[in-house]
């Protein structure tokens, strides 16, 4: 099965939201680059970022980049998920936790109908994110 990493867009706060990921996660960025590093950029843009890749688990990745101001301002968060399957439910409260430092919580981390332990947040960017552990994985 491909991989599924999502991309996230900002408008203009790229770089501030991937350093707080990479806080909340423990990586290191595996790929960092922004518009200026490109041979034609528009003026203005070079500071922001073009693209960065955060490595998650298991060979997957959070991808992210700033909108360049010719497409216009984006609308954050509400038309997308982030699904984190967590390997603990002492990894999916660090997660949820992290990620929901100056953010909202709408569902606390709790056992879930589907023999899970999850919960939803809203981040202090606006990119809600599910946090599941399945006891399914149990060994």
């Amino acid at each position: 099965m491909a991989a599924v990493n999502p991309y996230l867009n900002f408008n203009g706060n790229c770089e501030e939201a991937f350093n707080f990921y990479k806080s909340v996660f423990g990586k290191e960025f595996q790929t960092f680059s922004r518009f200026g590093d490109m041979e034609h950029c528009t003026e203005g843009e070079e500071n922001k970022v073009m693209h960065v890749a955060l490595p998650l688990a298991n060979g997957s990745f959070l991808f992210g980049s700033d909108r360049p101001a010719y497409y216009g301002p984006g609308t954050a968060g509400n038309l997308f998920n982030v699904a984190i399957a967590a390997e603990s439910e002492a990894e999916a409260d660090k997660l949820f936790n992290g990620l929901s430092k100056n953010g909202q919580p709408t569902m606390p981390m709790n056992k879930a109908p589907w023999n899970a332990y999850f919960g939803m947040l809203t981040d202090q960017y606006g990119v809600t994110w599910l946090i599941n552990y399945d006891y399914g994985q149990q060994g």
